[in-house]
């Protein structure tokens, strides 16, 4: 459980001006009738090099998919990303980080492509250089987001004293956010100051009783410095306090530890439903239980937890995903169908995708059974 740190526009917006190889990878939908079903088109968007012509010339050429980057002309690792139009293109990542840093240099008065270089550096482990450019952002009036991102920045170089220092910035600026002092605890923790890391956690919790993450954290540390059954116990004994009684992430956060494996998903389940119980408003608990419910198969149950949730589902994908597949793989066709229609309705543009690609494949689910009966009755 993370929390995205450097904050900014999606590098995806950038209109790069590509200077090594790059690809379309293009959906097979836009190929009708004459590309295999489980195959994607790769388009050069500039021209091959001799070796990838040649081979093209002798017929189809099986190689890895890292030698075919490289015949691409890509300058290190393929990313995707999506150009100004929102079209996906995969580009060389020496590349793509070089074109927003030119994109910066242009304009470095303005913070946001320095926020969006900085984000892509992060994303891809380039810690030392991300630094520099956050710390060049908060220099230029960067806000408390960024104070944070610097202290990210540092952290993951397992600079101490200065991720602490700049994270007790950030804690000043977002005085109601509970992600600054989490990263305090890291901080800390690395300091070797256990009884710091304790109180920075409280702190978290104390702005924030539904954070997950800060569950999360208070877990890990206990088991790391004790075992787990101290783990549990100072979760729940937290849990139960006045302030957080009501809160379902608690037990989000407990059931996390313990849905990844076949043989732990039984105390998976249990707290999952334990933080239903203390606020079954809450999507997650939902999403986290019907899900658990969905690996053991037990369609009926995901059914029976999520229909009162219908009105839920319009602003939040994963429970009309959780519940679609439900009813669709019980074929329950027409209150899918229904659901699907009231999801098109959608003010929220993912929910809406998902319900257009729902029905069609659901359209092409009947379509397939009508041809079944049909060849059946002839």
């Amino acid at each position: 459980m993370t929390q995205p740190i450097p904050p900014g526009q999606n590098a995806t917006q950038a209109n790069l001006q590509l200077s090594g190889g790059a690809a379309i990878v293009a959906p097979v939908s836009a190929f009708p009738g004459g590309v295999p079903g489980n195959a994607l088109v790769v388009l050069p968007l500039t021209k091959p090099d001799d070796a990838l012509a040649d081979a093209m010339k002798k017929g189809p050429v099986a190689i890895e998919l890292e030698n075919m980057w490289k015949l691409l002309g890509f300058n290190g690792p393929a990313v995707q990303v999506q150009d100004a139009d929102g079209r996906p293109i995969a580009i060389g990542l020496d590349d793509l980080l070089a074109g927003l840093e030119k994109h910066w240099q242009e304009s470095k008065e303005d913070l946001n492509r320095g926020r969006l270089y900085a984000q892509e550096l992060m994303k891809y482990g380039r810690f030392e250089r991300a630094e520099k450019v956050m710390a060049k952002v908060v220099a230029g009036g960067g806000t408390g987001e960024d104070w944070l991102g610097l202290g990210v920045a540092q952290l993951q170089q397992e600079k101490w004293e200065k991720a602490e220092g700049t994270l007790r910035g950030a804690q000043n600026l977002l005085a109601d956010n509970p992600f600054p002092s989490l990263h305090v605890a890291k901080a800390l923790k690395g300091k070797g100051d256990t009884a710091g890391e304790r109180e920075a956690i409280d702190r978290a919790l104390s702005i924030d009783g539904n954070c997950v993450d800060a569950w999360a954290y208070l877990y890990s540390s206990t088991r790391e410095s004790s075992d787990e059954e101290k783990a549990i116990k100072t979760v729940v004994e937290l849990a139960d306090a006045e302030a957080h009684k009501r809160s379902a992430a608690p037990y989000i956060a407990l059931q996390g530890f313990y849905s990844g494996e076949e043989e732990t998903r039984a105390k998976a389940v249990e707290y999952a439903k334990k933080a239903v119980e203390r606020n079954s408003a809450d999507p997650l608990a939902l999403i986290c239980l019907s899900a658990l419910y969905g690996q053991l198969g037990d369609l009926p149950s995901v059914i029976k937890l999520l229909q009162p949730h219908e009105a839920k589902m319009a602003q939040d994908v994963r429970l009309a995903n959780n519940y679609f597949e439900a009813l669709f793989q019980s074929k329950e066709i027409e209150k899918v169908t229904k659901l699907l229609n009231a999801l098109a309705g959608s003010q929220n543009r993912e929910v809406k995708q998902f319900a257009i690609e729902r029905s069609r494949a659901v359209a092409q689910f009947l379509q397939s059974q009508q041809a079944q009966l049909a060849g059946a009755a002839s």
